[in-house]
């Protein structure tokens, strides 16, 4: 058995899942491919490399099929890839930050077709109740170096050396199996996407391990290649629901509210620009649906 194992969660990812294999495939690393009913030729091009393949019959979300990918490796390390990034490096730095005092595991460098770092995406603090007022309130776009917004994207840091960070970007983690199975994985009530990683950074944080960021490891990255892929209504609803997810979990019942409210105020406001701009009620429409779910979120402070 190989010391690392690879997690690779497809969808639709036909076009990127190849040249992700082609490089991952000579590290030796355990490599399975989790695919979430893809309608492309995602799976031809997994079977075609001879890499391990759990197929399933439908998608079950992102949080669940990387469960499912530790469920069917044994390898003392996992590293989380997305099928939109390609190896540049050995994996070996990130191996050895794992084994530091205390760590749970290892973010590396992400960098785009260009080659410049992914600054803002592959390393940030944990959001804040204040973070997620103002992305949902639209003022870290119209003002993105907000005091605010600079300390949680980690703008203007040194990236050239290795520090410790409370959340890698989950496209390129590799994880401690120990410490995964000890803080329990990812919660798949972050359906279909977003916030898992977040959420499950947070619990390793809560459970006193330390994260690093580790620039010798090193991967191209393209991001969010299959979100385009479903409809902007549903993209709106699930970003939202779990971002007040991951607000219910993480923030007292105070700042939730403030974050629900913010949600409310945001969307209401998005949905009459949108609205406005395409001359058409169908964005206030879908918007409306985000509405009522923060609205329950408040009053009744039901969980996401």
């Amino acid at each position: 058995m190989a010391p690392i194992g690879i997690i690779i969660v497809t969808y639709n990812s036909a076009a990127e899942i190849g040249p992700c294999l082609d490089a991952a495939a000579p590290t030796g690393a355990d490599i399975v491919v989790i695919d979430n009913a893809s309608q492309d030729a995602t799976r031809e091009e997994v079977r075609r490399r001879n890499i391990r393949l759990i197929a399933n019959a439908e998608n079950r979300g992102f949080a669940s099929a990387v469960n499912q990918g530790f469920a069917a490796l044994s390898n003392p390390y996992i590293l989380l890839l997305n099928p939109d990034a390609v190896l540049l490096s050995s994996l070996e730095p990130l191996r050895a930050a794992c084994d530091l005092p205390g760590s749970a595991g290892a973010g590396g460098c992400l960098v785009d077709a260009g080659g410049r770092p992914q600054i803002g995406f592959m390393a940030r603090r944990l959001p804040t109740p204040a973070v997620l007022v103002l992305e949902s309130l639209l003022l870290n776009r119209l003002w993105p170096n907000n005091p605010v917004n600079r300390r949680y994207r980690l703008l203007g840091r040194d990236y050239s050396t290795q520090f410790p960070v409370e959340q890698p970007a989950g496209a390129f983690l590799m994880v401690r199996r120990g410490v995964w199975e000890q803080v329990g994985g990812f919660d798949e009530g972050f359906h279909p996407l977003w916030f898992e990683d977040v959420d499950f950074c947070s619990r390793i944080k809560q459970g006193g391990w330390i994260l690093y960021f580790v620039p010798q490891g090193t991967a191209r990255h393209i991001g969010g290649h299959s979100i385009p892929r479903l409809a902007v209504e549903m993209r709106r609803f699930y970003w939202y629901r779990s971002l007040l997810r991951y607000s219910f979990k993480h923030f007292g019942r105070s700042a939730h509210g403030v974050v629900c409210a913010a949600v409310m105020i945001g969307s209401i406001l998005r949905g009459i620009g949108e609205s406005v701009l395409e001359g058409s009620l169908k964005p206030f429409a879908s918007y409306g649906r985000v509405i009522r779910l923060a609205g329950r979120c408040l009053v009744s402070g039901v969980r996401p």
